[in-house]
């Protein structure tokens, strides 16, 4: 009977430790504050940062309409565009003037007001016999044969009076001048760069009667310090006598529509010449032409 008591509590005890282990394992598996439900936690994390980023995105997208504010304001360099666009916008300027008759006149008028015909080059274009402040044998040496020997004819008289003269610039084609003009265009805008340039067909240095002088150094050329030059100063005693007039004299920029170049010589003839500098006047005066500012 003992031996049957026995048995029977070593069962009890054995299947009583048996299911304290059981419970031992089943919250190891269970237990929420374990790593594994953490991990998911941190990868629910970075995705709710996907929102600011894809606004922050939304918010630089508008950026491309501040281009503008870096590109030239209109009048400058990038007012034209392209250069198919300066060609069209210089072409239909150039086609609204009204184009010279008579071009090979003396006193050819060319102005903001009037055009050569775009084809027209000189038929006597010569190199006259004076120094210039380069030594290339270009077509910027050039003048008309009849303005070529009255520049030799000033040269000489100059050097007389201890005046060195050279020669800056004379004979520019059309399509030089289209070139220079579409250029300053670029840099400047079209209407800054006709306060100081020529549209094609409308520059005096295409007659092949117009010259820019210096002193035979090239210092000032073409720049507002040569009206303070003894050159300069000799020109504007000087030169009507071999008939060349200063073609756009100090305040008649309304008239001529260019500023003071005491530098742009243009031969018109002695007589002609003589006159226009004796009344102080310009050759739009001369020809009772329309003054370029109106």
């Amino acid at each position: 009977m003992k031996k049957i008591v026995l048995a029977t509590l070593l069962i009890a005890l054995t299947s009583a430790s048996l299911v304290g282990c059981n419970k031992a394992e089943t919250p190891a598996a269970t237990d929420p504050s374990l790593s594994p439900s953490p991990a998911v936690t941190a990868s629910i994390a970075p995705t709710e940062t996907i929102a600011p980023t894809d606004e922050a995105i939304s918010t630089e997208t508008p950026a491309p309409t501040g281009t503008p504010l870096v590109t030239p304001k209109p009048g400058k360099g990038s007012a034209a565009g392209s250069n198919t666009d300066i060609d069209a916008i210089v072409a239909e300027a150039v086609n609204a003037l009204p184009v010279i008759a008579e071009p090979a006149s003396i006193t050819v008028l060319v102005n903001k007001n009037f055009a050569l015909p775009k084809s027209y080059e000189p038929g006597d274009l010569v190199y006259p016999d004076v120094p210039f402040i380069f030594k290339e044998k270009i077509d910027k040496r050039k003048m008309r044969s009849v303005a070529a020997e009255a520049l030799e004819k000033m040269f000489a008289g100059a050097e007389k009076d201890d005046i060195q003269l050279a020669g800056a610039s004379a004979y520019r084609s059309y399509a030089t001048q289209k070139l220079l003009f579409n250029r300053y265009v670029k840099q400047d805008g079209f209407e800054e760069a006709r306060t100081y340039s020529a549209l094609p067909g409308t520059s005096e240095h295409e007659t092949g009667l117009a010259i820019d002088v210096s002193g035979i150094t090239g210092k000032c050329a073409a720049e507002d310090c040569f009206a303070g030059t003894k050159e300069a100063k000799w020109l504007s005693e000087h030169a009507a006598e071999y008939g060349f007039i200063i073609r756009y004299p100090k305040g008649k920029d309304a008239i001529t529509g260019y500023k003071y170049e005491p530098w742009h010589l243009r031969y018109v003839g002695i007589d002609i010449a003589v006159e226009i500098t004796d009344n102080g006047s310009t050759l739009e005066n001369y020809l009772n032409a329309v003054p370029v500012s109106k």
